[in-house]
């Protein structure tokens, strides 16, 4: 949350603690056994860090970078890069070229499957919100009613994300989102060393070990995207996604998005809640988990947060119309990057695993799938990675 801007602006630590259900002090006393450092601490050094890869990496100005970085003033950003690195932030200052768009590296620890990663995001790309080519991944972003895009391509040992943005307060937000999406966080080396305990997964990590889970750009758009999965093939579901987009989305223009094929945005809870999606033709359960849905993120905003951990906010989300076991599971998987999250009745998952002829049944797999703890999430990445080169 800290790195989605849970502490920026007016957000204190108040806030923070009660959007986790737990105690001011409480937090503090978690922050200082875990990591030595109050939540502000942390929250102004990832600030201070992202500042200075601006400086470095883009031609934006030194008052826009300190509002992109959290800062409220050049003056307050002046102090704290002074007492860090010592010294002014302008001395780190590189000349680039002005440009509309503003470029940084995002790092990983390697390996890293690009190829695999960018075939599973394009097999699910929305036609008008998503571009998914070979060497690169570009969509639509809409934060509090401003649209723009981001364009990801592989680069030596990082990904370049390429961000088209009007408010540069929200590129720290728009980068951790990022991190999310192509899930460079993840330690695979020490998953793969987990996993490759079992026979049928050993040979698959071994042929992709840098395989990762690719998580969702926002935990609503992601919920929607499960329910329009449901009972249905990847294609169709995608297919069904962009006629839901065509419903409600406005035009955008390429000066916004910086491509004539990016025109569309996913549709927000709001704008979905007050369309009619009659039109989809999908059987009325479904229509009706959409709406409830819409009407419940509209009224809460926060339903869909991992406030009180992964198993309260699945709690959550079971508690609406539509959502079963898969539908939830699939959905803490790549919205709130749950390793652990397991679909245990995917169809593709049950293929995959199967030997012999002979293919178990969801509570078998459940059982199997008890050596996988805590790293399920990403044994499910290697079987229908497997299953689609079948």
């Amino acid at each position: 949350m800290i790195a989605e801007g849970g502490l920026d602006g007016e957000a204190g630590v108040s806030a923070l603690a009660d959007r986790l259900g737990v105690g001011e002090r409480q937090l503090r006393r978690l922050f200082d056994k875990h990591l030595g450092a109050p939540p502000v601490a942390v929250a102004q050094t990832r600030r201070i860090l992202f500042a200075k890869q601006l400086i470095q990496d883009t031609a934006l100005s030194m008052s826009a970078i300190a509002e992109a970085s959290g800062f409220g003033s050049v003056r307050r950003f002046n102090d704290a890069f002074a007492k860090l690195y010592r010294c002014s932030p302008s001395a780190l200052r590189r000349r680039r070229k002005d440009a509309t768009a503003v470029t940084v590296k995002i790092g990983y620890r390697p390996p890293y499957d690009w190829d695999r990663i960018v075939a599973f995001l394009a097999a699910r790309a929305v036609d008008g919100v998503e571009i998914a080519e070979p060497d690169r991944y570009a969509r639509t972003i809409e934060i509090g009613g401003t649209f723009g895009s981001v364009s990801v391509v592989p680069g030596r040992g990082t990904l370049l994300a390429t961000i088209r943005f009007p408010d540069v307060r929200a590129l720290l937000g728009i980068v951790a989102r990022l991190r999310r999406v192509f899930d460079l966080d993840a330690d695979v080396a020490a998953i793969g060393e987990h996993l490759s305990g079992d026979d049928v997964l050993a040979p698959l990590i071994a042929k992709r070990p840098g395989l990762r889970a690719p998580g969702g750009w926002d935990g609503f758009e992601m919920a929607v995207r499960a329910i329009l999965g449901q009972q249905v093939s990847v294609v169709a579901a995608r297919k069904l996604a962009g006629k839901l987009v065509g419903l409600t989305s406005p035009h955008l223009s390429s000066d916004a998005t910086g491509d004539e094929r990016l025109v569309a945005a996913f549709p927000t809870p709001q704008r979905l809640a007050a369309t009619d999606i009659s039109a989809l033709g999908m059987p009325g359960a479904r229509l009706k988990s959409l709406a409830a849905l819409a009407d419940a993120v509209t009224r809460d905003p926060h339903l869909l947060d991992p406030v009180g951990g992964h198993e309260a906010a699945v709690a959550r989300l079971l508690a609406l119309p539509g959502f079963g076991p898969w539908t939830a599971q699939y959905w803490a998987l790549r919205a709130l990057r749950d390793g652990d999250a397991f679909p245990a009745a995917d169809v593709a998952l049950l293929r995959a695993i199967e030997t012999n002829g002979h293919r178990p049944t969801p509570a078998m797999l459940l059982e199997r799938a008890e050596m996988w703890r805590p790293w399920r999430a990403y044994a499910a990445q290697h079987l229908w990675a497997h299953d689609a080169e079948r």
